[in-house]
């Protein structure tokens, strides 16, 4: 990803979500930390937080299943604050479950499934805040 990347919050989760479908988790955190650090201060954890479940998930797919599961808890703790909003059409309460349950399911070497979605629509046009 280039370090200038510049997309608005609703493509940085378009083309997030188009990577994690992929298989690329890894280039999904790129994307999901440019949009972080260029978040006004009040979203700047719920971005964070994004990016982390997304590494987390790298982590899982490359083997490192205690690295993910402490990845995927902090993204779920980073993000459970918003869980009363719907920013950008992002289902906070499903990843924050996601997060959490496949943590544990990883830290128990559970077989888990890691396909998540970052909006519940694609579509949605809800805005932060």
């Amino acid at each position: 990803m280039p370090d200038d990347l510049a997309l608005t919050p609703h493509d940085a989760l378009d083309e997030a979500q188009r990577l994690l479908d992929a298989g690329r988790p890894f280039h999904a955190h790129e994307v999901l930390e440019s949009a972080w650090k260029a978040a006004p201060p009040v979203e700047r954890e719920f971005w964070r937080g994004l990016a982390q479940l997304a590494v987390g998930l790298t982590h899982a797919r490359r083997g490192n299943l205690a690295g993910a599961a402490r990845l995927l808890a902090r993204a779920a703790d980073r993000i459970a604050p918003y869980a009363g909003q719907r920013p950008y059409g992002v289902p906070v309460p499903d990843l924050v479950r996601f997060g959490r349950d496949t943590a544990d399911q990883l830290a128990h070497d559970a077989a888990v499934d890691l396909t998540v979605r970052l909006r519940a629509d694609p579509g949605d046009a809800t805005t932060a805040r």
